[in-house]
């Protein structure tokens, strides 16, 4: 059910196609702002931190430029849990690097945090929501094969659920929503609260 009586301009703090088509079932009007930010200064060895942080900073700077409207912003970091805390794995540089995440994720629990972070004239809200997912064990023609169609490049952890990977997860725990970019169930929650 679309919040269509906000009562400020909605503005989208990302570029990611995915976040504005799972807000457009949210909100029927809004922006593209996006505003750069140095996201390997703000990481932190919490992936759940990282990405509160994130989305933290990029609403604020959005709304520095845009001070009357409502900025909602999101940032996905999928996290591995390892001996000493979590792997933290962004977007791949490179063909490579989506190999090695892709070969580090199979066979292996791994967790997506989104942060997301909304500010308006009357305040500021940011919370996470995390989904578990587990992946089959992936041979390594399968990783090449899915990392050459390219969809893996502009992706936390080099996958996209949504898309080639679904066949690699065995079970998902939480969100769909929030493993393609934006968790919309607690998001929503959120909206209804803003006065």
């Amino acid at each position: 059910m679309p919040h269509n009586r906000l009562g400020y301009p909605v503005i989208l703090a990302s570029a990611s196609p995915r976040r504005q088509e799972l807000l457009h079932h949210l909100v029927k009007d809004f922006q593209i702002v996006v505003v750069p930010v140095d996201e390997e200064a703000l990481t932190l060895d919490d992936p759940w931190q990282t990405a509160q942080r994130l989305a933290r900073e990029k609403a604020m700077a959005v709304f520095a430029l845009h001070p009357e409207a409502l900025v909602i912003a999101g940032d996905t970091v999928v996290a591995l849990p390892g001996l000493d805390g979590y792997q933290q794995l962004s977007k791949p540089s490179g063909e490579l690097e989506a190999i090695a995440m892709l070969q580090a994720l199979s066979g292996r629990v791994h967790f997506v945090v989104t942060g997301v972070a909304i500010r308006w004239p009357g305040g500021l809200i940011a919370f996470t929501d995390e989904t578990k997912v587990t992946f089959g064990k992936i041979s390594k023609e399968e990783i090449v094969a899915y990392v050459e169609t390219g969809e893996p490049m502009d992706k936390a952890g080099a996958y996209a659920i949504q898309g080639g990977a679904a066949k690699f997860v065995t079970k998902l725990e939480g969100s769909r929503n929030n493993v393609i970019g934006l968790p919309t169930e607690k998001l929503s929650d959120a909206l209804r609260d803003i006065r």
